[in-house]
């Protein structure tokens, strides 16, 4: 897939399809292949530009999750998606180099890795053999240790050389850095503080030459500036976060609630053309 004829002017969203029983948000909901394949449609119908499928919750303090388990239940998703006719981008959401090879065996066009490629030692080989998109995630540590105590001196800073290294070492691989799309990781690992400098300076990640992905979508941050509000809650929060993004040139916004984020940006956007 050619990520230049993917990305244009207007802003992808990229609907979360989690296929887990223990995901923040959702978890649980589209364990069943059907509700999942249903899910994933809707969301097409919806607006989303991408499909984003997972089988491994990454939420803070999750235990992995093996290949096999991981497989059992993306692979039929997978397969379900592609039955209906549907044309639209898959990129399937996993740090297992297994499941990356079976994944793009069925025809999955992206790749979303949060650890940049980093967990499994193999996966860089697959993505480098394969030559499709790869999403590149700063995460510290990882989603069973991320949030105990994260510490930066500058956090901007140290995202932005971390992407820039990972970058570096896929390219050093035979990865054409034309397929690296880059996400700071709003979540993964970081203090409320630290989160508001990223999505406050995403607009510098450019400077990678990469598309930039951002994934705000109903993270606990909003809780932690409006308390009391779960997941399913977090709508509003989660459209402020992504119109921030869209104002910095971020291109693809991973977003749970497709309808209302495409409703948001489509209004801004005019309010911004008029």
């Amino acid at each position: 897939m050619d990520l230049k004829n993917l990305i244009s002017n207007k802003p992808l969203l990229m609907g979360v399809v989690n296929v887990t029983p223990d995901s923040f948000s959702d978890g649980g909901n589209f364990i069943n292949p059907e509700r999942a394949i249903a899910h994933a449609l809707n969301l097409v119908q919806e607006g989303a530009s991408i499909l984003d499928i997972g089988g491994e919750s990454t939420r803070p303090g999750a235990k992995p999750v093996s290949p096999l388990d991981e497989q059992a239940r993306i692979l039929p998703v997978i397969e379900g998606i592609k039955a209906s006719g549907c044309k639209t981008p898959i990129s399937v959401d996993t740090r297992h180099a297994d499941t990356m090879q079976k994944a793009i065996h069925l025809g999955v066009d992206i790749i979303n890795d949060v650890s940049a490629l980093a967990y499994d030692d193999e996966s860089i080989y697959v993505i480098s053999k394969a030559q499709i998109p790869i999403i590149l995630m700063h995460m510290k540590g990882t989603p069973e240790t991320m949030q105990n105590h994260p510490l930066y001196g500058d956090v901007e800073g140290e995202v932005y050389a971390f992407l820039a290294k990972r970058l570096e070492v896929c390219a050093q691989a035979g990865i054409d850095p034309n397929r690296v799309i880059l996400d700071v990781g709003i979540g993964f690992g970081k203090t409320l503080e630290d989160n508001l400098k990223l999505l406050n300076n995403l607009d510098k990640f450019h400077n990678l030459g990469c598309p930039i992905l951002l994934g705000a979508s109903r993270k606990s941050f909003i809780e932690k500036i409006c308390p009391q509000t779960n997941p399913q809650d977090r709508l509003p929060g989660s459209i402020a976060a992504m119109l921030r993004g869209y104002d910095q040139g971020v291109q693809i916004f991973r977003v749970h609630d497709v309808k209302e984020s495409k409703q948001a940006l489509d209004v801004w956007r005019a309010i911004q053309s008029a």
